[in-house]
């Protein structure tokens, strides 16, 4: 039965990426069902209502930022900067998108970065694709990083009891995927023919359908730039709650407010001050791009972890033993797992909620476990993404394209280096520190 299961699980899975967006996590909702009609165990449980709080959470204060103006002043920020050293924009503009991630807990945030990177790029003579694609790939690993997203939130709950703090785990996630992130721009900065010799740009700037827009156009609102001191700290206050009750420093033995339920009341009080303080309409927060974008993935979280967790816990033994031995034999092989199950599953949170627990219950060690949580960023192999599919559409150059092949994208290879080497750094940074 484990086979027909898998078909249903897989079936879901593609069934909701050849929609797309909302889709995959109705598909998930689907399977679910199948799953439950051929004899697996439902239950309530293997929901990650946990995952979900924390994204909607953080989405309503992003979206509440947004509407204050605080992401128009950070894209202006960004757009002055990328002006200021447009040769290096390969370099900078990934430094950019994962900061911007880092900060908000969500890859989204990149949509507003996304236009003024083709932009400057264009005016520079310089191929697009090459930094749009290791700018939407650095804001999918920052992920694995953020302090306040819920797949590091979850993996944090994960490696605890296994004598991993909170502290530690960002001490390994962020080095590692920064690091790994600024090398492979350099790669990134090597790929595809340059602008000036490439026959589709040329073409299509014979046809007239290049359009150069200029800088990017920006009037202040008044309380644009509280609204991001705002969320900054909230988000100091998760990162200083969360180290005052985890076991590394025991300052708080007994919190009444565990970190989980702190995060989400942080950032929904978050979004509260924001309104009020910002003199904000709540409902133009309900009509941002980034609280639509977040209220979408939450529903894919739910369909697809659902889906992915009812499977794993029905077949746990079965899975122990065929993959136990060699987890524990071959720690690198849970980086491979992550990533092929995250191109699928199409979230970093519901591949660690999925996934994470039974590779530590079939051994994995801590070490091996963060190491490979990078891995889970594997959102770019299949070109249906959101960000991925907005910078196709924003490069009018047509250097960011995908092939015939499907999997000939200009994100493939920088994706694939880029969490290779956050998986080696990881292993190095946490044999160091664990």
């Amino acid at each position: 039965m484990i086979w027909v299961h898998l078909l249903i699980v897989l079936a879901a899975i593609f069934l909701g990426a050849r929609y797309g967006s909302i889709a995959i996590g109705a598909a998930g909702g689907l399977g679910v069902i199948l799953l439950g009609a051929t004899g697996a165990p439902v239950s309530r449980e293997d929901i990650p209502f946990d995952v979900i709080g924390i994204i909607m959470s953080v989405i309503a204060a992003i979206a509440a930022m947004q509407a204050a103006g605080g992401m128009d002043w950070l894209v202006a920020l960004t757009d002055r900067l990328l002006r200021k050293k447009p040769k290096r924009i390969t370099l900078l503009a990934p430094i950019v998108t994962y900061l911007l991630t880092l900060f908000a807990g969500t890859g989204h945030t990149a949509f507003a970065a996304l236009p003024v990177i083709t932009e400057v790029a264009k005016e520079n003579d310089i191929r697009p694709s090459r930094p749009l694609s290791i700018a939407v790939v650095a804001s999918q690993m920052a992920i694995t990083a953020s302090p306040i997203s819920a797949a590091v939130v979850f993996m944090a709950s994960v490696v605890e009891p296994l004598g991993v703090g909170y502290l530690t785990l960002l001490a390994i996630a962020i080095p590692s995927t920064f690091l790994a992130t600024v090398a492979t721009s350099f790669l990134a900065n090597m790929l595809g023919k340059p602008l000036s010799s490439d026959p589709v740009y040329l073409e299509r700037k014979e046809q007239g359908l290049i359009e150069l827009r200029g800088a990017h156009e920006y009037e202040e609102r008044p309380g644009a730039k509280r609204s991001v001191l705002i969320f900054l700290i909230a988000i100091i206050a998760v990162v200083t709650y969360a180290a005052l009750i985890s076991e590394n420093l025991n300052i708080i033995s007994d919190p009444t407010l565990p970190r989980t339920e702190a995060i989400m009341s942080i950032m929904l009080a978050a979004a509260m001050a924001i309104t009020v303080l910002c003199r904000i309409d709540p409902s133009e927060i309900l009509g941002m791009q980034t609280f639509r974008s977040g209220m979408s993935a939450c529903v894919c979280v739910l369909g697809v972890a659902w889906l992915g967790t009812t499977f794993v816990s029905t077949h746990m033994e079965a899975i122990t033993a065929f993959a136990g031995s060699a987890l524990t034999a071959y720690p690198w092989l849970l980086a491979v797992v992550l990533f092929f199950a995250a191109a699928l599953l199409y979230s970093q949170a519901a591949t660690t909620k999925a996934l994470m627990p039974t590779a530590i219950a079939l051994g994995a060690s801590p070490i091996a476990a963060i190491a490979a949580f990078p891995a889970v960023s594997a959102l770019f192999v299949l070109p249906t993404y959101p960000t991925l599919l907005a910078a196709v559409e924003m490069d009018d150059t047509g250097s960011t394209r995908v092939g015939r092949a499907i999997f000939n994208h200009p994100f493939m290879i920088p994706g694939i280096v880029n969490i290779a080497l956050a998986v080696g750094l990881g292993f190095l940074f946490g044999s160091l520190m664990l």
